[in-house]
């Protein structure tokens, strides 16, 4: 089976997520970090939630007293969605209408296809999973594990539970699982999973997210970052994760000479 990260693998989110980041630090500290600064926060592996990681950019520029949690997720969702993120997307006015996606329906019809299993593990709110996902992609209930699901990553208990949603059990566990992110907490996740289910199979393939492609150098700094962190492959797109998912397969079941 192939799961799937949403934000910056099934669409760009340097433009909605990040922006709000950065939109938030800025309203409450007067700084706006770049987008590199940004990079090396996520590259530490710890800071998934983007609400954590405006508390922690604000913490580390100085600023205090530290506002209160809910308030600054209440700023961050206004960035964001500019709308009630429980209510009708038709009236979200937010950052969420500047996500570029990566694949088209194609992508999953292709490994219907081939027999393989897919779905989602995001720490992407559910109201912005599924609009994604449904509304923008057309796919139909989706499986799907979001924010509030299960633990943040690299907390592997909600790719486990997908997994085990899909096909897999203690008695049968599934042949692999492969799982693609572009953080190294989406590494680490992958990592964690196979302490917890050492019987099972699992490949950690990655993809540098889209704001990087335009530098080769901080593309390739970054990707270096995500197979020092276990990534048994790096991906140029999320278009290939079929094509590098067969590799992989087909290598590990040729004989050793």
């Amino acid at each position: 089976m192939l799961l799937f990260d949403i934000d910056g693998v099934i669409r760009d989110v340097a433009g909605s997520y990040r922006r709000a980041l950065a939109e938030t630090v800025h309203h409450y500290s007067g700084w706006r970090p770049d987008p590199a600064c940004i990079d090396a926060l996520k590259e530490e592996g710890r800071w998934n939630n983007d609400w954590e990681a405006s508390l922690e950019l604000l913490r580390r520029h100085g600023l205090s007293p530290l506002p209160d949690f809910q308030s600054l997720v209440a700023v961050f969702s206004g960035f964001y969605f500019g709308g009630d993120p429980a209510g009708d997307p038709a009236q979200w006015r937010g950052f969420i209408g500047d996500e570029p996606l990566l694949v088209d329906r194609a992508c999953f019809a292709e490994l219907d296809r081939a027999g393989i299993a897919w779905g989602f593990v995001s720490g992407a709110e559910p109201p912005s999973a599924r609009y994604v996902l449904e509304r923008r992609l057309g796919l139909v209930d989706p499986p799907l594990v979001a924010m509030g699901d299960a633990p943040d990553k690299p907390d592997p208990t909600g790719l486990l539970r997908l997994a085990g949603i899909l096909g897999g059990t203690a008695a049968a566990p599934p042949a692999t699982v492969a799982y693609l992110g572009d953080t190294v907490a989406d590494v680490l996740t992958v990592r964690n999973a196979r302490r917890a289910r050492p019987s099972w199979r699992f490949l950690s393939l990655a993809v540098a997210p889209p704001h990087l492609h335009a530098s080769a150098q901080a593309r390739s700094s970054y990707e270096q970052g995500l197979k020092r962190a276990g990534a048994d492959a790096v991906l140029p797109d999320t278009g290939s994760a079929l094509a590098t998912l067969e590799q992989l397969l087909s290598a590990a079941s040729r004989p050793e000479p």
